[in-house]
């Protein structure tokens, strides 16, 4: 079953991670784009199965975001797993990854075609904090994609 994705659902997120033990039928999606195998790079997962399938199809996501933002989204994507963790992402333009604040605490967000962006948040059971009481980006491993909007 290895390069095959589980896609048991729980409560917060679709699984992406091979699992000998996976309860997923033997014609699972693979997702490629998103899974290292040598995991040297952040763990992707999706919020929701749809969100996971529409990003990882070109056809999907161009159907979805239009022909623009399809190539913006697969640049962010391909760039976030590159890194190793959080801290790697680039904070500068035209990525321009940023902490959000407010109902949003805790999720971090790309920039994308203006005014919309890619918003992601940590997958970790006990999130890393450094001594000021912030996330440690450095100890960011995994993260979840939670949605593409324009929140402004």
């Amino acid at each position: 079953r290895s390069g095959e994705a589980c896609l048991a659902k729980t409560p917060q997120r679709t699984c992406l991670d091979p699992a000998d033990d996976c309860r997923c039928p033997p014609f699972a999606v693979k997702y490629y784009l998103l899974r290292n195998e040598n995991s040297r790079s952040l763990d992707i997962a999706f919020r929701t199965r749809k969100l996971a399938k529409t990003f990882n199809s070109a056809v999907a996501l161009q159907r979805t975001y239009g022909a623009r933002m399809a190539r913006v989204i697969m640049v962010r994507l391909a760039v976030l797993r590159a890194a190793r963790n959080l801290a790697l992402v680039p904070t500068s333009r035209p990525e321009r990854m940023h902490l959000l604040r407010g109902d949003r605490h805790d999720q971090y967000a790309v920039d994308l075609v203006h005014p919309h962006r890619l918003v992601f948040e940590p997958d970790h059971a006990l999130l890393p904090h450094s001594e000021d009481g912030g996330i440690d980006a450095e100890q960011v491993t995994a993260i979840v994609i939670v949605e593409v909007v324009d929140y402004h």
